[in-house]
């Protein structure tokens, strides 16, 4: 096999021109796999350029041009950006290859813009790829691992590619770390609630964070786990041997019921400084807070708990999911806002009920009921638009609410409160931050613009409702505007996709394309 000029794309962001925390934190957002691909496309023989796309950079002039593969690592929220940039290095030869969330969430839609489309990912998924190189159209090839990898290159290994990443992060440096894949909870709108919890090698994480501390001095690490700490002794023995009091710091996603006090003293000890617990509702999705309460009485044990943490953890965020099936009225959004009284020191962090293709079973429901709409990518971030007609709400009576509980949450008096009940100054500074750019003050006005085009732009509701699939422009021009000049590039027909495509292919396993005659693997 001829030796490949390979460029990787990790995009991180879905368009030029990031917001203030954006300029400063998006560097950190770096994924592992495109790392990962990078070795494994090394170790097999070939020359590889990554480029993590922060938003700042010009990607026609930091992609060699002269590419034999690119491989782009996508979430849902920049596919229109995934597809443009296919769609350009296409013209010019360079077969294309996309993985990450939306290659496992979309493959339907995806194979039409690339040659590859990858779901799980291990090193021999990636040797077939570049074993056939070639063109796949009109549909590409979509090719999946049994399962995910049960090892990863060490950081040792893809060292060059992660202090690459690095060097783009002005201030803050966090370095992506991962020792689990899967999740041991099944909740119901999670793309892990069907991956089995599988933890990666402990030997191996002692000698990644000994290797680490050779490189940066007192480096801050960011757990990539779903759910950090399934096995608390293990990881933490991992942690406690490889590096001495003082010299670490971490940053993990965890579940409530995993950070009970003895835990957290534990965790204070070995330098973690910020921790993402999900809440997710005050109705529904109690087994991650390990509660049977619902309504008053959560709010109260949970912010308990929250004040708690935040006596070992300076710094905490509380992740929600707004517009559940559960929900109804006004309730879940005035309970939300008195936890955000009663628990001063956290960030929240909201996400609307959405519905990522195969991501999650539920799904399946969604489409049967006819509830999924066809937003395009672009806007699923969990933040930009619902796709999911909610089930207790009409449209006004929820966006009423959703930009209540973000004025509530974000306000001057908010912020305020937040500073003297954060510990240290770093996480004070990044809640401000965080609360004044897009996240905070850039979401109330967002969300209060939808709110006003469902009173006044006669499309806007008519797609929502469901009575049209004609996109309105307001989000056509949006789309144009924050692409900028890669609009241009995108391809006929990217800006509409099948909401229902997951139930069109239900129970059909067979893929119209295989590679050279070789046993394929079954889709994702």
């Amino acid at each position: 096999m001829r030796r490949l000029r390979i460029g990787i794309l990790d995009l991180v962001t879905k368009s030029p021109n990031p917001s203030l925390y954006g300029r400063i934190m998006n560097a950190n957002l770096a994924s592992i796999m495109p790392q990962v691909i990078g070795v494994w496309c090394e170790q097999e023989g070939h020359d590889v350029t990554l480029v993590c796309y922060t938003g700042l950079e010009n990607l026609l002039e930091e992609l060699p041009k002269d590419l034999d593969v690119l491989f782009v690592g996508a979430f849902t929220q920049s596919a229109l950006l995934a597809y443009a940039v296919s769609n350009l290095f296409r013209r010019t030869g360079t077969v294309t290859v996309l993985g990450g969330p939306h290659a496992r969430c979309y493959p339907e839609d995806a194979r039409k813009y690339f040659d590859y489309v990858l779901g799980f990912t291990d090193r021999s998924v990636v040797a077939e790829m570049l074993r056939d190189c070639q063109p796949h159209r009109p549909y590409g090839a979509h090719l999946s691992a049994a399962s995910q990898p049960l090892e990863l290159p060490t950081l040792r290994e893809r060292w060059k590619f992660t202090e690459a990443v690095l060097t783009k992060a002005p201030t803050i440096k966090i370095v992506p770390m991962i020792g689990s894949l899967g999740c041991p909870y099944s909740c119901a709108f999670c793309i892990d609630s069907t991956v089995e919890y599988q933890p990666l090698g402990f030997e191996s994480l002692r000698d990644d964070l000994a290797f680490l501390l050779t490189k940066m001095k007192n480096p801050i690490v960011g757990w990539h786990d779903p759910n950090f700490g399934v096995r608390f002794d293990d990881y933490m023995g991992a942690v406690e041997a490889a590096v001495p009091p003082g010299r670490m710091r971490h940053i993990a996603e965890s579940s409530l019921s995993l950070l009970a006090e003895p835990h957290l003293k534990r965790l204070k000890a070995n330098g973690f400084r910020a921790i993402l617990p999900g809440i997710e509702s005050w109705f529904d999705l109690g087994n991650k807070s390990k509660t049977r309460l619902t309504g008053m009485d959560k709010v109260r044990q949970v912010a308990d708990h929250v004040n708690m943490i935040l006596r070992y953890i300076p710094y905490i965020q509380t992740n929600f999911v707004l517009g559940l099936d559960g929900d109804r009225g006004p309730e879940p959004f005035e309970l939300t806002k008195t936890f955000i009284d009663l628990a001063p020191g956290a960030f929240p962090a909201y996400s609307l009920l959405s519905a990522f293709g195969r991501a999650a079973p539920l799904n399946l429901e969604y489409q049967r009921t006819g509830r999924v709409l066809p937003f395009p990518f672009h806007f699923l971030n969990n933040n930009h638009a619902m796709n999911v007609r909610p089930k207790n709400y009409g449209w006004p009576e929820f966006y009423d609410g959703l930009v209540d509980v973000t004025r509530h949450s974000f306000s001057l008096r908010a912020i305020a409160k937040r500073i003297p009940a954060t510990a240290t100054a770093i996480p004070k500074w990044m809640n401000v931050v965080r609360a004044m750019s897009s996240e905070g003050w850039g979401r109330i006005r967002y969300h209060t613009t939808i709110r006003k085009l469902l009173d006044t732009d006669a499309s806007v509701r008519a797609y929502m409702d469901g009575e049209t699939t004609v996109l309105p422009e307001f989000y056509v021009n949006r789309i144009r505007q924050e692409l900028g000049s890669m609009y241009q590039h995108l391809p006929e027909g990217a800006m509409y996709h099948d909401p229902n495509a997951y139930l069109a292919t239900v129970g059909d396993q067979a893929d119209p394309v295989s590679i050279g005659g070789r046993g394929k693997r079954k889709a994702s």
